[in-house]
């Protein structure tokens, strides 16, 4: 008789690569995850493992055992949601990835508000990047993933997966004071021939549309400066090196140098809620994001600033505070448009 956790351990590996990773995901530690692959290396007579340099590669008998055990996961999720769906509450573990400005501006307050109205929810978050947190839903490794797609890079939706809306964040041009454009209230897209950019590496959606938009519009971008993070590309800006543009998401209030225009039109990148298929039903993934479509219009509204979260009992709350209410109208969760949401390169920022 295999044994499920064991089965579980072995996919994790499979999905994340390495052994401390899988270890990571599950919330074990690495010499745990290598003792439930060797008990069923012992358990099936058969290699699982091979050493690969410094990591590891599954065998071919490892690989099938790994789509065995996607199935047996599949049919234990489908019971958990049945029995979840019986108690019509919100309940157990939910796991959730976010890219980096999501997870910074708009997912401490969803979480704290989940926490205080359901607290037989387990909510665990990850910062992931969406071309790889769509592929750990899809996996079974994630219960939900918050991503991003652009009009020029649409995510398409593996099958299996389903999703909902959560809202549109508009972006904006970054010039150092001084500059030409910090005077002018828009700027069109036109007019941005012969300006020096910090942007994101290549690869990234930010860094694809900004060299798109600029040759549709007959100009080469002259990129100096390149940056991961969104605080460096604001910093290289308030230094007077380059103009960028920023999504508005968990960016934090601008520092002094530094001014923020308009361009026109507006570049949007939209954000959507996955989840996998056969969790649809689970109360906990339909609160989660009926409460993510709840906070997003106060973000929408202030979003150089984090909302304030909910004040969880134990931490300064005061007795008796009131609970965040619901929305009295809810997007069901199956009421979202469906539109291209997957696997590009995302600028996760």
């Amino acid at each position: 008789m295999l044994d499920l956790q064991r089965l579980r351990a072995l996919h994790a590996v499979s999905v994340h690569g390495t052994v401390g990773a899988a270890a990571a995901a599950l919330g074990y530690t690495s010499s745990a995850v290598s003792q439930q692959i060797a008990k069923l290396e012992r358990e099936t007579r058969t290699v699982l493992l091979e050493r690969e340099g410094r990591g590891v590669r599954l065998t071919a008998e490892a690989l099938q055992l790994v789509d065995t055990a996607q199935e047996l996961l599949a049919i234990v999720e489908r019971a958990e949601t049945g029995i979840e769906q019986r108690r019509s509450i919100p309940a157990g573990r939910l796991t959730v990835a976010a890219f980096a400005s999501a997870a910074r501006g708009l997912m401490p307050a969803v979480l704290a508000d989940l926490a205080t109205r359901h607290p037989a929810l387990d909510l665990r978050l990850s910062e992931i990047d969406p071309h790889l947190s769509v592929g750990l839903v899809a996996k079974g490794a994630l219960d939900m993933a918050v991503v991003h797609d652009w009009d020029i890079s649409p995510l398409p939706v593996p099958p299996g997966v389903e999703q909902a809306a959560i809202g549109e964040d508009r972006c904006t041009l970054l010039v150092p004071e001084g500059h030409p454009f910090a005077g002018r209230r828009v700027v069109r897209r036109e007019d941005l021939g012969g300006e020096r950019w910090v942007c994101q590496p290549p690869g990234r959606v930010c860094h694809e549309w900004l060299v798109r938009t600029l040759r549709a519009a007959g100009h080469e971008p002259e990129i100096i400066h390149q940056a991961d993070e969104n605080p460096t590309l604001v910093a290289l800006v308030a230094a007077g090196l380059g103009i960028c543009l920023i999504p508005r998401l968990g960016r934090g209030p601008l520092p002094g140098g530094v001014v923020e225009v308009e361009l026109d039109p507006t570049p949007v990148r939209r954000l959507y809620a996955l989840w996998r298929s056969g969790a649809a039903g689970r109360p906990s993934i339909t609160e989660t994001v009926r409460t993510l479509q709840d906070h997003w219009p106060k973000v929408a509204a202030h979003p150089s600033r984090c909302p304030r979260a909910h004040q969880l009992p134990g931490f300064g709350a005061e007795p008796g505070t009131p609970s965040h209410p619901r929305s009295s109208n809810p997007q069901a969760v199956g009421e979202s448009p469906r539109c291209g949401v997957g696997l590009a390169a995302g600028c996760e920022r």
